[in-house]
């Protein structure tokens, strides 16, 4: 029998067109109908979403190949989540007390179709593992870039959700130096204590390129972009020959306040591209295909014997959401940034 779903919930809109980076005063909650689901239809309770810095570009405008729509005043947010299904439809395949993903975060409970919904198993013990943005790394540096033995990796933007989990792959896969960038030596330390890294530079206490020089003296082999602008150009300054890149973020034009999230210029040397045969590859969560199940087996696995850990922080409460997403545009977490809904 169907579990009763409440008649209203709550939701996070956007109120306001921010002119640069969007604050907390740009959303409000607001307490919205919750329709009953018709057949094939579930309503899922979210118990956690996912905080990420792609909001910047939906709220930026339209963008031209981004495989989500674009966040307009008077809208919603959204993005990944993990719930509970509460109340299924005629005929839905899903049932009381499933564990779903999804793609409708940043409210407390959702109406979705069963398409809409990725049922969980019990690969990775907390299902908050599940929010992780790993399979990117995963994907970008045994698909794109094709990690071997012996190399030297860098990653930049090593303390995001992306980089924070992509130096302890990148060692589990055979690299010998793994090489991060951070905005803050606090940060920098945490990553070579914790996370996998050899060296960690910092932009900004002394020119990129020299530091990138004195921490990968011999040249980087692969490298795992998401910042780009000033920190690409150094990197294919840094290249040796037959590099492989895999471009996955755009962190640099997201976390401007002088733009509007939707460009990341950077001035790329095509003479030393062509000439060393570097390799540069575009990332979408669109090209994650089986790379995204062979992810979460490989990690539940890494997790369990030690081998890897999952730097998070989990925000308690949804009225905490728009806050933990300009802590998150400040760079004052390391890793994933999750809110408890519940």
């Amino acid at each position: 029998m169907a579990v009763q779903a409440p008649l209203t919930t709550r939701e996070i809109r956007l109120v306001g067109a921010p002119v640069g980076l969007p604050g907390p005063e740009h959303f409000t909650v607001v307490e919205t109908a919750l329709p009953t689901p018709r057949a094939g239809q579930v309503v899922v309770r979210n118990r956690h979403f996912l905080v990420f810095p792609g909001l910047r570009t939906l709220i930026g405008g339209e963008v031209e190949g981004v495989p989500l729509p674009p966040v307009h005043v008077g809208d919603a947010l959204f993005g990944p989540a993990v719930g509970e299904v509460v109340t299924a439809g005629a005929g839905s395949a899903l049932r009381p007390g499933d564990l779903v993903s999804h793609l409708h975060g940043w409210r407390e409970h959702a109406l979705l179709s069963d398409d809409d919904c990725v049922p969980l198993s019990d690969v990775l013990d907390d299902p908050v593992a599940f929010l992780s943005s790993g399979a990117a790394a995963y994907a970008a540096l045994t698909r794109l870039a094709g990690v071997r033995p012996g190399d030297t990796v860098l990653v930049t933007g090593a303390a995001g959700a992306v980089g924070s989990l992509a130096g302890q792959v990148a060692r589990l896969l055979g690299a010998e130096r793994v090489v991060g960038t951070t905005r803050s030596a606090r940060k920098a330390e945490r990553l070579t204590a914790e996370l996998g890294y050899d060296a960690v530079v910092v932009p900004g206490t002394a020119p990129l390129a020299e530091q990138i020089a004195a921490a990968a003296p011999d040249g980087i082999d692969v490298l795992l972009d998401t910042v780009g602008g000033e920190q690409l150009t150094a990197a294919v300054g840094a290249a040796r020959r037959g590099a492989r890149f895999a471009l996955v973020g755009a962190l640099s034009g997201q976390l401007s306040a002088d733009r509007d999230g939707t460009t990341a210029p950077a001035e790329v040397d095509t003479f030393r591209v062509i000439t060393l045969g570097v390799t540069l590859r575009g990332f979408s969560s669109s090209d994650l295909g089986e790379a995204a199940e062979e992810w979460n087996t490989r990690f539940g696995d890494w997790l369990r014997s030690g081998e890897i850990v999952f730097p998070h922080v989990r925000i308690a409460g949804i009225d905490r959401a728009p806050r933990a997403l300009q802590e998150l545009f400040e760079g004052r977490h390391i890793g994933t940034v999750v809110v408890d809904v519940t």
